[in-house]
């Protein structure tokens, strides 16, 4: 099997997923997995997809990471390695990927600042006299 690539994206996190059959190893910008995300619940959020797909320990991903926070971009890596999984072999993972909800992109984003406003959707303070 050559190596296959997806992409994923969560609020502005962007990762490039690169999945080849393997031992199970988790690179992500050049580190492991257990040293790039400290928490084990983000750690738990990466490898959901191999879970739901029982797949674990067959496939070696490098991860290249950029933009947002830790957890948009576990996330982000979420959704890159369940498309990978599906390009490898749609019949066999994608149902059970797409019934845990992995293959939907949250397209939910931070609302910009207005002007006038302190925050987004937030006024000053109303002062009638």
């Amino acid at each position: 099997m050559e190596q296959t690539n997806a992409l994923g994206r969560r609020k502005s996190a962007v990762a490039r997923v690169y999945l080849t059959a393997g031992k199970g190893n988790v690179t992500i910008n050049g580190r492991d997995l257990a040293d790039y995300f400290k928490e084990d619940a983000l750690r738990y959020i990466v490898n959901q997809p191999f879970a739901v797909a029982q797949c674990e320990g067959q496939f070696d991903v490098k991860v290249t990471l950029a933009g947002g926070g830790i957890k948009g971009q576990a996330e982000a890596v979420r959704l890159g390695i369940s498309r990978a999984l599906c390009e490898i072999d749609k019949e066999a993972y994608r149902s059970a990927l797409k019934a845990a909800g992995f293959l939907t992109r949250d397209s939910r984003e931070v609302e910009r600042k207005k002007p006038g406003q302190p925050g987004a959707r937030r006024r000053f303070q109303f002062s009638k006299r």
